[in-house]
């Protein structure tokens, strides 16, 4: 029998419910896993709050990221055996899979060695984040040498992710943040510039910082009203990836501003490395390449226990974080 997490009906972090089950043989091409931590991702907020790029079918499990024990494996499984330690990461649906449980089922494809200078905790953390800034930023933006990337958000997990992702790159990443007592944690986080945009003009700054020319690439999981602001800071034909919603409501295109800088806008997911195998393969060689060497290594912001769920769920809305949310069982 294993504790797993689910929820019946959409809604605050008290939909979440802990359920006593028990976890069947893994079937063709899955593995068992004894879970040891779990990763916390907004999307998993967004999930449960029925405000994702998918709907929930009820009663649905959560979580994309674990990191633990392998417990059995399914016929056809190869590369793994009872006993590795393991990881998984994000490229299966939640309605088909999901890792907040005491023992979860995972797709073979998802599971991954990784190094083994990781904790348990760090290996729990690591794939969403560097994976998702991954894909944009070297798999499509092939960003190098020379190149300027403003990430906003930037003390998300995603976000510290992309400083790093950047560095490792070659590229100079100009770090948004709203609140000035982050300002030296970024910095210390690899970011050599750091915008405080409550307290000083965004644009000005990025024209400062890339003598005029503008950044070649925007990295922005917030949209909303300061979205155009983020369109004048590119240089021209410049590139927005926008890979999530943290404002609610519409965001506006500024028409001329468009016409002016001839930018791309892409719609942006994690999907674009992890759905297709040859891509997914790449990718987490890059980043166990960079986790190994050290140029890449996970901010952890707290962790909790695998009882405290529903308020890991409160502390996420809160917005408050700097890096990434654990939970260990």
């Amino acid at each position: 029998m294993s504790r797993t997490i689910k929820f019946a009906q959409a809604g605050g972090p008290e939909v979440l419910e802990f359920i006593e089950m028990e976890v069947p043989a893994p079937g063709p091409h899955e593995v068992r896993i004894k879970v040891k931590a779990i990763g916390i991702n907004r999307a998993e907020s967004m999930w449960r709050n029925d405000k994702y790029v998918e709907s929930p079918i009820f009663p649905a499990g959560l979580g994309y990221e674990s990191a633990g024990i392998v417990d059995a494996v399914g016929k056809d499984v190869t590369g793994f055996a009872v006993g590795d330690i393991v990881s998984t990461i994000p490229a299966f649906s939640l309605n088909k899979y999901s890792t907040y449980g005491e023992v979860i089922l995972a797709p073979d494809h998802a599971v991954v060695k990784h190094p083994e200078s990781l904790s348990f905790v760090e290996a729990a953390s690591v794939w969403m984040m560097f994976l998702t800034a991954y894909g944009a930023l070297v798999f499509d933006a092939q960003v190098k040498v020379g190149d300027f990337v403003i990430i906003p958000a930037a003390s998300s997990s995603v976000g510290l992710a992309a400083i790093q992702i950047a560095n490792y790159a070659g590229a100079t990443p100009i770090a948004l943040t709203r609140a000035s007592e982050k300002k030296q944690r970024l910095h210390e986080a690899g970011a050599p510039h750091v915008i405080v945009t409550q307290e000083q003009d965004m644009l000005a700054e990025v024209m400062r910082i890339t003598d005029g020319n503008g950044a070649r690439v925007v990295f922005d999981p917030v949209g909303g009203p300061d979205f155009p602001k983020l369109i004048a800071a590119l240089t021209f034909q410049g590139i927005v990836y926008i890979y999530g919603a943290l404002r609610e409501g519409n965001t506006p295109i500024p028409v001329l501003e468009m016409i002016r800088k001839m930018p791309v806008v892409k719609g942006y997911s994690i999907r674009v490395v992890t759905g297709d195998a040859k891509r997914r393969k790449i990718a987490v060689e890059y980043v166990t390449k960079g986790l190994a060497s050290g140029a890449l290594k996970p901010v952890i912001d707290r962790t909790f226990k695998f009882d405290e769920m529903v308020e890991v769920h409160r502390y996420v809305e809160n917005n408050g974080q700097f890096g990434k949310i654990v939970v260990t069982l």
